[in-house]
């Protein structure tokens, strides 16, 4: 009797592995946009190249995502993916030595370092290829990122292709010293060999881009592209404003302030960034070809040659004398 009069609440909670079903939630099924706060569904917004579909927030990208996004599908062949990074100065800190940070972001990221090189094509068209990680140590330029991007540069040269990089940073890697501020100057250089060689740099910021990353090669390119609302200068914001006492103006740094300015030259969606690759690495090639008929046309002419250059060279045209016979050369 005692049994039939105790209360018992009517609802008892039950264990999922009782029944075996277990239907938990994961954790990254929605996602919050940070640009207009709305929740939303990871599948979609992975479909949509992790673009809010809302207010068009570009969600920051690993790099061999943005890799797979750009580049035509199996053609990526990554260079000096076994180079990895010493401790020159014997850094250590509170957290522990450098050798110990590099080894836990390591794990955690997936990469030896932080930024991955490769030859791709687009489109059916080649290119050298230097993409940034910023899950890497803030994709932080150190000796062996300065290294890898100077080896792409090389393979370029070698191989008379164009050089694209793909670029977001927090800055030079203080745990590196001089070893890593020397890589501004180093990659300058290797750019400025490229440009020698008639090869043009294509340059891609993205959120974030700060530091000596955006004080040396990032920003010296034949076309400097920028993905909207990135970020992009040298010191943050709130530095600057600490330092000159002065309030910033609206939007500063943005990719659409950097394009009013002059410092950017276009601003590309995420969705379009193919394209427009594409497009820019033809006109290069037809580039190319209307130098190199123009330069032989100005061979022959200095070596007193009756020439005619194709139409579509949009080089100077010089006709054969009434008088020559044959075809013109």
């Amino acid at each position: 009797m005692r049994g039939f009069f105790h209360r018992q609440s009517k609802f008892q909670p039950v264990d999922p592995d009782e029944n075996g079903n277990d239907q938990s939630i994961p954790d990254d099924l929605w996602v919050k946009c940070p640009g207009c706060n709305e929740l939303l569904y990871s599948k979609e917004l992975n479909d949509n190249l992790r673009v809010c579909p809302k207010c068009e927030h570009h969600f920051r990208l690993r790099a061999r995502e943005r890799i797979a996004m750009l580049t035509d599908v199996g053609s990526f062949q990554e260079w000096s993916s076994r180079i990895l990074p010493q401790n020159p100065l014997g850094f250590a800190d509170g957290s522990g030595t450098y050798e110990g940070r590099l080894e836990r972001t390591q794990r955690k990221s997936g990469e030896l370092e932080a930024v991955i090189a490769g030859e791709a094509t687009v489109e059916g068209k080649p290119l050298a290829l230097v993409v940034c990680d910023f899950d890497f140590l803030g994709a932080s330029m150190g000796s062996v990122f300065g290294e890898k991007l100077v080896r792409a540069t090389e393979a370029a040269i070698e191989r008379g292709i164009p050089l694209m990089t793909i670029n977001a940073s927090g800055g030079a890697r203080m745990h590196e010293g001089l070893f890593s501020l020397m890589q501004m100057a180093k990659t300058v250089a290797a750019l400025n060999r490229l440009g020698a060689a008639g090869l043009p740099h294509l340059s891609v910021l993205t959120d974030p881009c700060y530091g000596g990353v955006t004080a040396s090669y990032a920003t010296v390119a034949d076309v400097v592209m920028a993905e909207p609302k990135a970020m992009v200068g040298f010191a943050g914001p709130r530095v600057i404003e600490q330092t000159t006492k002065q309030k910033l103006p609206e939007g500063f740094q943005t990719a659409e302030f950097l394009l009013e300015h002059g410092m950017v030259d276009l601003i590309v969606s995420r969705d379009q960034l193919r394209v427009m690759t594409a497009s820019l690495l033809t006109h290069y090639e037809n580039a190319r070809v209307v130098a190199a008929e123009a330069s032989a046309a100005v061979n022959a002419e200095a070596h007193g040659e009756d020439i005619v250059v194709s139409f579509h060279s949009m080089a100077p045209e010089r006709a054969p004398d009434s008088a020559q016979t044959g075809e013109a050369l």
